[in-house]
């Protein structure tokens, strides 16, 4: 069994794109498996960048097999845009396949999603507005409609009308919002079904004929594992599970399944949206790991919170994933700093914490207690193995080994795909 899962370890934006792209060449597979366009994966081939959001990462490889899985919340307009964009690149995307029990997102997700933030006011948590979370709950109170729904045109308009006057009440009569256009919905998605049709497949069968045939399986994770909505940083959460659990249930695997699970992790930390985040940097220094590694939001263009890597959010994500390697990214990023840290633990109140908090209001009255490491001072955007790499930066990888307890196997320097030391294959 080759299967490898693909997980962030912090809160996204962790760089899992490029390592997906950089092991999706040795795929057959790739699975998406939870989360929906609120995703983004940024992959720079050449040069080129490529931002991706609901489709797999494996579709900029040649050969490579892209499952849409039954945990996907699937948006077809925001789908088909993307195919598009793809399409004018001159990248063949007639390898993407969807799961016929991926729940579908829909107008009126999105506008209540907008609605139910703006409601919450001071107290906001967020969101992309993607309609993920309200897509969820629907599939939760068991009121949501599915790929195969759209298969039968004449129950899908009597199924999709009826939600559409369910969800207007709420519009209307709670928020007093214009109700959304029934006849025009309906109409756009059935057209969407009919293009959807040739891609749809029991994509559980598929991935796991692959899994027992051999073949190279690849679990492409969205978002990061503080961000589960079981596990993560409650209620700074997605409403999925990012983590390694999640993924044999989002593609209709049995436990077991998964043979490996690589953590992709920042050299240092960032966030997006609200929560307690101990080791931010709200100075200069900050600013500038903020402009040095681009961190601007994929799918969304906001501005990403950042700080010193957190020794405590890598180790538990390690321990909830069961994490068997870390890639280790955007290391060239610190090639300008004097010096370096790293959080080995917390302080609460004069507590000495090891293991990361699951109340907010604890986490929130932490401070960080570091490591400093001296900086290398050199770029190191062309070193091609880890011997090549400065004294000093490769003390600052042993550090991030030691206090996570886990080897790191890759090394980022770079963007491109070719700017990768691999130190030992993961797949």
């Amino acid at each position: 069994m080759s299967t490898l899962a693909i997980v962030g370890s912090q809160w996204g934006d962790e760089g899992k794109g490029k390592i997906i792209d950089y092991l999706a060449v040795k795929a057959d597979m790739v699975v998406r498996a939870q989360g929906g366009s609120n995703a983004g994966h940024t992959v720079v081939i050449q040069g080129k960048k490529h931002a991706l959001h609901l489709i797999p990462s494996g579709i900029l490889s040649e050969h490579t097999v892209n499952i849409i899985g039954n945990g996907v919340v699937f948006d077809p307009e925001g789908f088909f845009s993307e195919v598009e964009q793809l399409e004018k690149d001159g990248i063949c995307t007639d390898r993407i396949y969807v799961s016929d029990r991926a729940h579908l997102v829909f107008p009126y997700h999105k506008t209540l999603d907008a609605l139910y933030e703006a409601a919450r006011g001071a107290d906001d948590i967020g969101t992309t507005k993607k309609g993920i979370g309200p897509a969820y709950t629907d599939k939760i109170e068991r009121s949501g409609l599915r790929v195969c729904d759209m298969q039968d045109p004449e129950s899908f308009h009597r199924k999709l009308s009826a939600q559409i006057d369910r969800k207007n009440q709420i519009v209307t009569a709670i928020f007093g919002a214009p109700p959304l256009d029934k006849e025009e919905i309906v109409a756009r998605y059935l057209e969407y079904a009919e293009r959807l049709r040739p891609r749809v497949r029991d994509t559980g069968v598929m991935v796991y004929e692959a899994v027992k045939a051999g073949k190279k399986v690849l679990f492409e994770g969205a978002q990061g594992s503080l961000l589960d909505v079981d596990l993560g940083t409650y209620p700074y959460v997605t409403s999925s599970h990012p983590t390694s659990g999640g993924f044999t249930t989002g593609s209709g695997l049995g436990a077991g399944s998964i043979r490996d699970v690589v953590g992709i992790t920042k050299a240092y930390t960032t966030r997006v949206g609200k929560g307690p985040f101990v080791t931010e940097l709200e100075n200069a220094t900050g600013e500038r790991i903020r402009e040095l590694g681009h961190e601007y939001g994929a799918t969304t263009g906001r501005p990403r919170r950042c700080g010193w890597f957190d020794g405590l959010v890598v180790r538990y994500s390690a321990r909830i994933n069961g994490t068997t390697g870390l890639a280790l990214m955007l290391l060239d990023v610190l090639s300008e700093f004097d010096e370096l840290k790293l959080c080995v633990r917390y302080d609460y109140k004069g507590e000495k914490l090891e293991h990361f908090p699951a109340s907010l209001d604890v986490v929130a009255a932490c401070t960080p207690e570091y490591r400093t490491l001296p900086g290398w001072k050199r770029d190191i955007s062309g070193c091609k193995s880890f011997e090549s790499l400065p004294d000093k930066a490769k003390d600052y990888v042993k550090a991030v080994e030691e206090i996570t307890g886990v080897p790191v196997k890759i090394v980022s320097v770079g963007p491109d795909r070719t700017q990768t030391i691999v130190r030992e294959e993961v797949f």
